[in-house]
């Protein structure tokens, strides 16, 4: 099958450049203009996507070619697009990093080559005039594959900077698609572990997605962005689906979300729906009880440090999940899940699932790692190797039990997390479409448990 998503993506030379500005900007203009807008983030990013699914009214989606494989990116794209007038692709990092040491693996670069999107180039322009042509032409000269077709300049000071800077791109022949001057109303907040998530600001992220699309719309040629974006080849592959695994008894399987859990992939919910589950959502700061009937629970990433004492306080709630551990239901906690399971966190009882302890640190964890399962769980049998992605500024003590969940190159080899009874319980993020058996599996033992 040939499909044709018009389709761009918002990349940049570095960090901190703006591209989540423009990206979020861009979605939201797109879809006041009636289009249905397709928000999709390269990375194992959790909190952009929040603001785009603000932007556009859908769910934010990641594409990860670490992950989840090269072959996979195309396919889960189509899936989120399916039915979309356009699609918006916001990059990671610079346009050409990507996994630490695998070349363009994960890279921007590397995903827009996979969806054969053309690239779109935010450059900050605050301290350079001239010299922005001989940065656009790096970046568009340094890989052929890569087409780098405009370009978007940002925080630029006053009518002639932008004079210099556009004369510096036409000698280049760079089309300039827009220009963004300073604007403190769209700037988000930020923290230990990146851009504060909307769950945690809904009112004010609202308003700075809606800064955000009026600075967009006033700076940047949306016409022009919009016939770039149908330029965009068509693609040989089909939309990836979660596969269906039809049975008569639909187990409840609770999945935390709230202000304090915010880091989860869509795809989960819907391998876990697909395999036979009914998915009920619940918030550990206000619900006391679990959602009716479960008989499994899935807690994802998120932020359990800084609502360590709300999550504490609510003592119901965590002796619920403490007794559906220790009847041995089937318990999969990732990261911020992992915390949560602990005896305390920051010296606050938590629901005391397994016999560690966490706290915060000053030290950053961060990065891609290659997995594989230590000990059989409810997620994978001994020897299933998975792709995950580590982001903290926590440690737990012990970091691994009697039977540890995963073995990690990282770049020391080392085990860590818990698998005890129905529990499996790590730092490790992973994305379930890589290995569907996970899902199948989780939700197998839910029926049997």
């Amino acid at each position: 099958m040939v499909t044709s998503v018009p389709r761009l993506v918002v990349a940049a030379p570095s960090s901190g450049s703006g591209k989540t500005t423009v990206a979020t900007g861009l979605m939201a203009a797109l879809a006041a203009r009636g289009l249905a807008v397709s928000p999709h983030k390269v990375g194992p990013d959790y909190i952009d996507p929040g603001y785009h699914a603000l932007a556009t009214g859908r769910v934010g989606r990641n594409l990860d070619a670490y992950l989840c494989g090269a072959e996979l990116v195309a396919p889960l794209f189509l899936h989120g697009a399916r039915g979309c007038d356009i699609a918006v692709v916001e990059g990671v990092m610079g346009l050409y990093d990507g996994a630490a040491g695998e070349g363009e693996l994960a890279s921007t670069a590397h995903v827009a080559k996979l969806l054969r999107a053309p690239v779109v180039l935010v450059v900050d322009a605050a301290k350079q005039s001239r010299s922005v042509a001989a940065l656009v032409h790096g970046f568009a000269s340094f890989d052929p594959q890569v087409r780098v077709a405009g370009v978007i300049l940002n925080k630029v000071g006053s009518d002639r900077h932008e004079e210099l800077l556009r004369e510096a791109l036409d000698s280049a022949g760079m089309p300039v698609l827009g220009v963004l001057r300073r604007a403190p109303q769209v700037d988000t907040p930020s923290r230990h572990l990146g851009l504060v998530p909307v769950a945690e600001r809904r009112d004010q992220a609202l308003e700075a997605v809606a800064a955000m699309a009026a600075q967009v719309s006033a700076g940047c040629d949306l016409d022009a962005l919009v016939a770039l974006a149908r330029s965009a080849g068509a693609m040989a592959q089909t939309a990836w689906e979660a596969p269906v695994h039809p049975s008569g008894r639909r187990p409840v399987v609770a999945v935390a979300g709230g202000p304090a859990f915010t880091f989860s992939y869509a795809e989960h919910s819907e391998l876990l729906t697909a395999a036979g589950a009914e998915v009920v959502a619940f918030d550990p700061l206000r619900d006391e009880e679990l959602p009716a009937g479960t008989r499994g629970l899935v807690v994802g990433g998120g932020f359990p440090e800084v609502y360590a004492a709300e999550l504490s306080a609510n003592e119901p709630l965590r002796k619920a999940v403490a007794d559906l551990a220790a009847g041995g239901a089937p318990v999969a906690a990732e990261c911020a899940g992992l915390l949560y399971l602990c005896r305390e966190l920051d010296g606050m009882p938590m629901c005391g699932v397994l016999d560690a302890t966490a706290r915060m640190s000053e030290r950053l964890t961060l990065g891609y790692r290659d997995a594989v399962a230590v000990s059989d769980s409810v997620l994978a049998g001994a020897g299933t190797r998975m792709r995950g992605h580590e982001f903290h500024r926590t440690v737990v003590e012990p970091g691994a039990g009697a039977a540890p969940a995963w073995g990690v190159r990282a770049p020391e080899r080392r085990v860590e997390g818990f698998v005890q009874r129905g529990v499996h319980a790590s730092y490790l993020h992973t994305h379930w479409a890589s290995e569907p058996g996970v899902a199948r599996r989780f939700v197998e033992r839910c029926r049997t448990s």
